[in-house]
């Protein structure tokens, strides 16, 4: 081959070299195109679907959520992971998102809390009758034994601090169980008593294991209805308080009036054991489960130096664990006082603790008043005028829970508030409209008339007609608007805002079924129930300001909680 020919072969074997190399190339950017394409492609998707729960988002983390939409399907969480003391016994299963309930399941656990909730007003009602009987026993004076009724009032506000923190750790169910077993060894411990300092002592602590459902079971009701439907089944669920007081004074007179005092307690006990068995079967675990984060433990504990001893370190860990057991046990719960800063929850629990505690000073003022002259009425009788009451109660109930929302949706429609998706945006103040106002003028005033026709000895009927059965309606307006708002002022924490209420209300209440008696003594029954009437009269107040500054403090209060 001459020269001239291998510099041919060469050129032509370089070029072909050249043009492997610039495909090679190009099927290499061809594949990093489509690759990057994909990627793009994949990008943009995820971005667009992120834009497409942006609103989803926003929904959820709103202080107060929007318009009720179709609940999913609910998906049941396996037997071996279900939380709650015994929750292999629950016939209702525990679910990943307790909002998506059908209705009907909702309404059944609403039932079985609401029936569970009477146990505390019932153990406080049933004795109204009975009062003169335990004093005559013991021979103890009527303020000591009314101590029976005013420091079990003191215990269910006291308790729920701790029933209400620890059931959001150990959940809702663990709570009611144990609670309701503690309940039926004081109801029978109480039925045992030697003495009125053991007869107080028992009923206090009956009291406390009772009130677990004052604050847990409104918890139980915002975990599982929307915002939209809340205060309806909020009503619903204040039935149970509410027959309490209908039913109890009546079997509390006819149990004394045939056997004694003691057989109320017995019947406390029984009733106990059929809301254990109620609970146990039927109600689920309800708290949404919470995504567990690693504790940080570095930033808590200091790095410990490679020539530390192995057995000061656990014991260090040891004395640690320990003293952070106690404060979840003792301080922790003691936390929920400090929810009181915020003007909102303030005036809110103030608000209804004047309504309850005028309340109950009314309870005892009609145990005083008819039992004596001129109208000297037996306990069954007396136990019977707690009807008109009671009635009232569960009236109010009804018709005020779908009252407020109905309020709560016209004034989000007149206001046109919606979000992203066209749903009504709805807020706590909403509730407090007409409705409010009908309940904070008149009932003041129907207890001003019921204690002035009691004081001048009116014939029975106009001071149970006129007044006894027209305060409950009015005071129930104010306690269903109240407990609801606050589940809604604090809907992470709706037990915790739910026990803060109870636990002012009850000290209140306390307080009222202390001084009640010696009060109507030194004063009579017509300026007693003038005075407090003028105070929750002048709390009207309250109304205007709320309604004022309302969404200001709610931002500010949902900015520092977080």
């Amino acid at each position: 081959m001459s020269d001239s020919e291998k510099a041919t072969t060469a050129a032509t074997s370089q070029s072909a070299d050249e043009l492997s190399e610039r495909a090679t190339t190009q099927n290499s950017h061809s594949n990093e195109t489509k690759t990057e394409r994909s990627q793009n492609s994949r990008v943009s998707s995820m971005r667009t679907t992120c834009s497409a729960l942006e609103p989803v988002q926003n929904l959820e983390l709103a202080p107060v959520t929007t318009g009720a939409s179709v609940n999913p399907p609910a998906v049941p969480v396996p037997t071996r992971k279900r939380r709650g003391l015994l929750a292999q016994f629950a016939l209702v299963p525990e679910v990943e998102q307790p909002k998506h309930y059908p209705r009907q399941t909702k309404w059944l656990i609403t039932f079985i809390v609401g029936v569970a909730a009477m146990a505390a007003p019932f153990g406080s009602a049933i004795f109204f009758p009975a009062l003169g009987q335990v004093a005559h026993s013991f021979n103890a004076s009527a303020t000591i034994t009314n101590l029976s009724v005013a420091l079990y009032m003191l215990s269910m506000a006291i308790f729920p601090l701790w029933w209400s923190s620890f059931s959001e750790r150990l959940g809702r169910r663990t709570i009611y169980l144990v609670s309701f077993a503690l309940f039926i060894l004081w109801s029978m411990l109480s039925a045992l008593a030697s003495s009125i300092s053991m007869l107080i002592v028992m009923r206090m602590l009956g009291g406390g294991a009772s009130a677990s459902v004052q604050a847990v079971g409104a918890g139980t009701i915002a975990d599982i209805w929307d915002v939209r439907e809340r205060g309806r089944a909020m009503g619903i669920f204040y039935l149970g308080p509410l027959c309490g007081p209908l039913l109890a004074p009546i079997i509390g007179g006819a149990l004394s009036q045939v056997w004694d005092w003691r057989s109320t307690q017995w019947f406390l006990a029984v009733y106990g054991g059929v809301v254990f068995l109620l609970l146990l079967f039927g109600l689920p675990e309800t708290l949404v489960r919470q995504k567990r984060v690693p504790p940080a433990t570095e930033c808590l504990e200091p790095i410990q130096h490679s020539l530390s001893r192995v057995s000061s370190r656990q014991v260090a860990q040891a004395t640690t664990k320990w003293l952070r057991a106690l404060k979840v046990v003792l301080i922790d719960p003691l936390g929920i006082l400090l929810y009181l800063r915020f003007p909102a929850v303030l005036l809110t629990v103030y608000y209804g603790s004047i309504a309850f505690g005028c309340l109950y000073v009314l309870n005892i003022s009609i145990q005083h008043t008819f039992s004596k002259a001129p109208y000297n009425l037996s306990m069954l009788i007396i136990g019977l005028l707690y009807i008109p009451n009671s009635l009232g109660y569960i009236l109010a109930s009804i018709i005020g829970g779908r009252w407020m929302d109905k309020i709560m949706q016209r004034e989000a429609r007149r206001a046109n508030r919606v979000d992203e998706n066209g749903k009504l945006i709805y807020r706590p103040e909403d509730r407090m409209r007409e409705n409010a106002w009908l309940g904070a003028i008149m009932y003041p005033l129907a207890l001003i008339i019921y204690g002035w026709t009691a004081e001048k000895g009116v014939f029975w009927i106009v001071p149970v007609s006129i007044s006894v059965a027209r305060c409950p309606i009015r005071s129930m307006i104010i306690f269903g608007m109240t407990a609801t708002m606050l589940t809604e002022f604090m809907p992470k924490r709706s037990s915790s805002g739910i026990a803060l209420n109870n636990f002012t209300r009850n000290i209140l209440s306390a307080v009222g079924g202390i001084v009640a008696a010696p009060i109507i003594h030194a004063i009579g029954n017509g300026w007693l129930f003038t005075i407090i009437g003028l105070v929750s009269l002048a709390s009207c107040f309250l109304l205007w300001v709320m309604k004022r500054f309302g969404p200001e403090w709610r931002v500010s209060m949902d900015s520092k909680l977080g």
